[in-house]
């Protein structure tokens, strides 16, 4: 009889779904520094705390800290349960899915080098560990958890794989199945091949959203809230080479600056942007000039 763990016990099993499946994020990944913007192993913790807001995620040196790349699991799974749930499926914590289902929706290869990169990932979001503040009653109150509760392949009586199964974090799963904390990104976002770039797309989604005004952040709390362990003056180099590059789908980026010479990053909806249909209009902060950096 094969051993399982009082998690699979008490779960019902959630098969993925195949078919063309909407990517979704959720809001609160989209916001904070969760996750290593590096490709390159990071052991050193994330130590944030802004307002009412903390969070330390802490890696361990076998696998290092999980990077936004394997964040991507994290999308495929909100996708998954979403369009379950507004189909009228039962969900789960507990899911199920080839490795095929998962690359292919995150749009990875197929090869065995591909696959074994995806048992690292899986590896990462299960040791990295998470303390936070974010969805507490109270600031004091920190919610522990890793990305992934456990992870185990399933195999045939001759070996063969035949997929993986996971398990999801409470933290994680409530905040999927809140309407208000599922934003849909645009597929694009998969192709992206930079750490920082994938993070700003997310940062843009979540706070410029369908805003026809656009957004802008000053450059010192854009790289607190990064989480980066990148200089500030390299950091800053980075962002004027995506400024200069615009690789973001559906935003468009310039550097500014205000009146009291600080330098920022703004964003504004790009025309080809596929949510621009459903614009909505915000108004720009008043008492703010800004002076485009060419």
């Amino acid at each position: 009889m094969r051993h399982r763990s009082a998690d699979q016990i008490q779960l019902e099993l959630f098969h993925a779904r195949s078919g063309a499946i909407a990517p979704r994020d959720a809001q609160d990944l989209m916001s904070w520094p969760f996750f290593s913007l590096a490709k390159s192993r990071r052991v050193t913790p994330i130590d944030f705390r802004m307002g009412e807001v903390s969070i330390r995620v802490e890696a361990t040196v076998e696998h290092g800290m999980a990077t936004i790349w394997d964040a991507d699991i994290l999308i495929w799974a909100a996708s998954q349960i979403v369009d379950a749930r507004d189909n009228g499926l039962r969900t789960s914590r507990l899911m199920s899915a080839t490795p095929y289902e998962i690359l292919a929706f995150i749009d990875r290869g197929d090869s065995a080098h591909s696959y074994n990169r995806l048992k690292a990932a899986l590896d990462r979001l299960q040791s990295t560990t998470v303390a936070t503040s974010i969805r507490q009653s109270s600031e004091r109150r920190r919610h522990r958890f890793s990305w992934i509760n456990e992870w185990r392949e399933r195999v045939d009586a001759s070996g063969r794989p035949l997929g993986i199964e996971l398990v999801l974090p409470d933290w994680f799963y409530a905040g999927i199945i809140d309407d208000a904390l599922i934003l849909t990104i645009d597929r694009e976002y998969f192709g992206l091949t930079g750490g920082l770039e994938r993070w700003l797309y997310r940062l843009v989604r979540k706070h410029g959203g369908h805003q026809a005004q656009g957004w802008s952040f000053d450059l010192r709390h854009l790289h607190l809230k990064s989480g980066s362990l990148s200089p500030f003056k390299r950091f800053t180099f980075d962002l004027r080479e995506i400024v200069r590059s615009q690789p973001l789908p559906g935003y468009r980026l310039a550097l500014a600056l205000d009146p009291d010479g600080r330098s920022r990053l703004t964003f504004q909806p790009d025309p080809g942007d596929p949510f621009a249909n459903t614009l909505t209009t915000r108004r720009a902060p008043r008492g703010r000039t800004i002076k485009v950096v060419k």
